[in-house]
């Protein structure tokens, strides 16, 4: 048997190639660079500005109780938008044309507790190559809790499921972060897969990253402002930053729009172009939306994300327009939502029907 997946490279390569050739001309016509540009340096400081006052203000602040509650919510924002914005460009080599800044910019993941050297692999590798394929794309994988497609094991509180997803989604930050990353690390596995051995400074980069973050945002602040109000409010900004990560990732690949592609048994072969099986996979949602655009670093355009990753978010508006018009050429279907409300609540019941149905 295989041991990959693979794509079908004789369908809809004419489809693929014109869709790259026309991209490409954009820039070149355009005298653009495929990275980010001052509208996405600027958001990063007013961003990170955010995160230090906020922090600060916490920690050596005396105001009342309701003003740091609300502090903490803003907290989580602004973990989500950092990881959004700054991270997620970076960590795809699309921030800068510099590696060095990309670098910088990736390890803002670590700042917040993650592991940039597993997230390269279970985002970039993984799950952008096998979008929505189960026991392949480890992002659609949070069993037994929630089934997302049918290939999953149904138990009989998924008929449930689409009551109790936010409150889950509320954890899955915290258990990112001290649990998730450590099963990798001790099993050397991302979604049941062995991956390559970590060199040292992996290694030491890994407990560094998960020392400073216990360090800023646990023990600092048990010390300033004790236990009781010091683990409140950590946990309201993790719940928020969990919340807010994983509605934004499931409205993309986890709605009634998208499919859920299943291999064929002895090949592991994926009946078609890998370009399309994106399109297949991800849907957009309020484009139009710039306030929005601007929080979640463009991935209201998860499609162009998806088949260009290595474009910064900021272009993503222009591209939008290209990708659209090539696909109602060669008729493929293209899937959006023209508005925030209408992707949640598709979210909500492809959960339930999901969850309904064996």
């Amino acid at each position: 048997m295989a041991q990959k997946i693979s794509f079908s490279n004789d369908i809809h390569t004419n489809f693929s190639n014109e869709l790259i050739e026309r991209v490409n001309a954009y820039f070149k016509l355009n005298n653009k660079k495929k990275s980010g540009d001052w509208r996405l340096f600027h958001k990063s400081i007013v961003l990170m500005c955010a995160l230090i006052a906020i922090y600060f203000t916490l920690i050596f602040g005396t105001l009342p109780t309701w003003v740091n509650i609300i502090l903490c919510v803003v907290l989580g924002f602004v973990f989500a938008f950092i990881g959004f914005n700054m991270m997620h460009d970076g960590g795809h080599d699309c921030y800068s044309n510099k590696k060095w800044l990309n670098s910088i910019m990736g390890y803002s993941l670590n700042l917040m507790g993650g592991s940039t050297y597993y997230w390269k692999i279970k985002h970039n590798i993984i799950h952008h190559t096998f979008t929505n394929i189960e026991g392949f794309d480890d992002d659609i994988d949070i069993k037994p809790f929630i089934r997302t497609n049918h290939e999953q094991k149904r138990y009989f509180f998924h008929k449930f499921q689409h009551v109790y997803a936010l409150i889950l989604y509320s954890i899955t930050y915290l258990f990112w972060v001290a649990y998730n990353d450590f099963t990798k690390y001790f099993t050397g596995k991302i979604a049941q897969k062995k991956v390559a051995k970590m060199k040292l400074k992996n290694h030491i980069g890994f407990w560094a990253t998960k020392l400073v973050y216990v360090t800023l945002f646990i023990l600092i602040p048990l010390y300033m402002v004790g236990w009781k109000h010091a683990l409140v409010g950590y946990f309201i900004m993790a719940g928020v930053t969990g919340i807010v990560i994983s509605v934004i990732f499931q409205l993309a690949h986890v709605v009634e729009e998208v499919n859920f592609p299943i291999p064929e048994t002895d090949s592991l072969k994926i009946k078609e172009n890998w370009f399309v099986h994106q399109l297949q996979t991800t849907a957009n949602l309020a484009t139009k939306n710039k306030v929005l655009s601007w929080m979640i670093g463009g991935l209201n355009f998860q499609v162009e994300h998806h088949l260009f990753p290595r474009i910064s978010h900021i272009h993503y508006p222009e591209i939008n327009k290209i990708v659209k018009e090539v696909c109602v050429k060669y008729d493929i279907s293209y899937h959006e939502y023209a508005n925030f409300k209408g992707a949640f609540f598709s979210h909500l019941k492809h959960l339930k029907a999901i969850g309904a149905k064996a």
